[in-house]
């Protein structure tokens, strides 16, 4: 019985540089396609819904591609560490001169950055579940943060002096949260301009909270 032999074109070079090499080639698309299938998770079922903010996703999907070629394609220069962490430097203090990027938005970016990197960077000695578990702790941490009851704080002018007293207090409350929709936790006053008549107060409260019944007024009151 004669011996059947298979032959499988791994590597084609062209002037000692490979033309396609199938092994590098199958291992970055598997890679890619995980790291896209985590960066939409973060990006569209963790950032948007919590700031309905379509402006950075395309800065978002865009860097995280960018960041995962580079890291990947430049895997054997012996620079894996020092490259990461100079890519981390470089973003991590990255400010757009056309608008500079809300602290959330920044730590979503190095968020992106060092998942991007992570999973570009991972030897052969990391195993996929390794990787898997490693980007889903990631994702699990920042899905506890997103859904955590995140106390949210504004200033807002306010018009009616004889009401930031003490003793009226309930009332100042009740009124903001009339005007506002808003179910206010606490408020701090802040200064007070009597030139104008306004007053600063910052008001705390949970985003996505109870909205506050309509306040009544001695005047509807009256009425009944």
């Amino acid at each position: 019985m004669g011996s059947i032999t298979i032959l499988t074109i791994e590597t084609i070079k062209l002037f000692g540089t490979s033309i396609i090499d199938v092994p590098d080639l199958l291992a970055m698309m598997t890679k890619l396609s995980f790291n896209l299938a985590i960066l939409f998770i973060i990006i569209r079922l963790l950032y948007y819904p919590a700031t309905r903010r379509k402006d950075y996703q395309f800065t978002f999907f865009m860097m995280g591609v960018i960041i995962y070629l580079l890291c990947f394609l430049l895997e054997n220069v012996k620079l894996e560490v020092g490259f990461a962490l100079g890519l981390f430097a470089v973003f991590g203090i990255l400010r757009y001169r056309t608008d500079l990027m809300p602290i959330k938005e920044m730590t979503y970016l190095f968020v992106v950055i060092g998942i991007s990197v992570i999973n570009a960077l991972a030897s052969k000695r990391i195993s996929y579940v390794e990787l898997f578990i490693t980007n889903f702790i990631i994702l699990g941490i920042l899905f506890i943060l997103e859904n955590l009851k995140n106390e949210i704080s504004k200033v807002i002018v306010y018009e009616k002096l004889d009401m930031i007293v003490d003793e009226h207090r309930d009332y100042l409350i009740k009124d903001i949260e009339a005007r506002l929709s808003l179910k206010i936790n606490r408020l701090e006053v802040g200064r007070v301009d009597f030139m104008r008549d306004i007053a600063y107060i910052r008001i705390f409260y949970y985003p996505n909270g109870p909205v506050s019944n309509p306040i009544e007024t001695s005047d509807s009151q009256s009425d009944d």
